[in-house]
């Protein structure tokens, strides 16, 4: 089969497309024809290793495992013997960042993995890119908390965590204000925002509204920057470390400070939640944006692309 893989960290140009082995599922496993993937922050993290403590997941010196790709969407060609709730023809979407493995041809999934049905009215493109942005905004809506009636802003609103997190917000109730540049107010309002500021022209920070919750989807801005705007009670969280790793230490030093504070959910994601979120999409509570789509012998541009932080939502690879 083919595949797109990486032997060593570094840019884009590591990838390199290659013939594999097709796997073999074992008796609890299905192997999964790949019809769309995704690259993302996740992946090109991953690939760079410009976090070093990513290489304590994928390995101190070099990949454990080959080939990135952790978002999914195909079709089960052989479902092990022990499989119980899919069967072969069955259309299904998902999500894998132990192992990754979805820049191929085809990948193994274990029944109980992060993986789901795709909705009927869903194709392969529009299920691929349901979960990685999803799950994370996902994971920190649930930490905080967040109940309906609450304001909520939301910092970088036209990723694929960003943009999930205004629609799901909405979805749970709470009043959202987002930050967008001035070419995307109107798409940002789109997703259900109540409020859109454009950074271009206006210092969010400067705002007199008041928020419970803040996120940075994009971890551009810091606790110290934001935490005017907070509630006394307020929370904030970003999807980076920040400087010198200060989220991280300031979650723990403000765990127990009873006033405006600082989380650092570690991410994670079930099947429960991937039926959650398809379910979602079925329903048309929620649509993860895409920005460009590219072939699987393109994967290098879609790296370079992802890396300049400026797509809007997600980038699809497609066979």
């Amino acid at each position: 089969m083919k595949a797109a893989v990486y032997n060593s960290y570094g840019p884009p140009h590591v990838v390199k497309l290659a013939d594999l082995d097709v796997p073999v599922p074992k008796p609890s496993e299905m192997l999964i024809k790949v019809e769309a993937t995704t690259v993302n922050r996740t992946d090109t993290g991953f690939r760079s290793a410009e976090y070093v403590v990513s290489r304590l997941f994928s390995g101190i010196i070099r990949p454990k495992f080959p080939v990135l790709g952790n978002e999914f969407a195909g079709y089960v060609v052989k479902a092990g013997a022990e499989v119980k709730e899919f069967k072969e023809g069955d259309r299904v979407f998902g999500y894998n960042d132990a192992s990754f493995g979805a820049h191929a041809e085809y990948i193994t999934v274990g029944e109980n993995d992060a993986v789901a049905l795709i909705p009927d009215n869903l194709s392969y493109r529009e299920a691929a890119p349901l979960t990685e942005g999803a799950h994370y905004a996902l994971c920190d809506i649930r930490a905080a908390k967040v109940r309906p009636g609450q304001d909520v802003l939301v910092y970088g609103a036209t990723g694929a965590i960003g943009s999930a997190a205004v629609q799901l917000l909405r979805y749970f109730g709470a009043g959202v204000t987002a930050v967008c540049h001035t070419k995307h107010v109107g798409l940002v309002a789109s997703l259900g925002a109540d409020k859109v500021i454009d950074y271009v022209n206006e210092d969010f920070t400067a705002t007199e509204q008041r928020f419970d919750f803040i996120f940075d989807a994009v971890g551009k801005s810091s606790f110290g920057q934001c935490k005017r705007i907070l509630k006394p009670k307020g929370i904030y969280v970003s999807t980076e470390p920040g400087k010198n790793g200060e989220n991280i230490y300031l979650a723990i030093l403000k765990k127990f400070s009873g006033g405006k504070r600082v989380i650092f959910p570690i991410p994670s994601i079930t099947r429960h939640d991937v039926i959650f979120l398809g379910e979602l999409a079925k329903k048309g509570i929620f649509k993860p944006l895409i920005d460009r789509q590219y072939r699987l012998d393109e994967i290098v541009e879609a790296h370079r692309y992802v890396e300049t932080g400026q797509k809007t939502g997600n980038v699809v690879i497609l066979p």
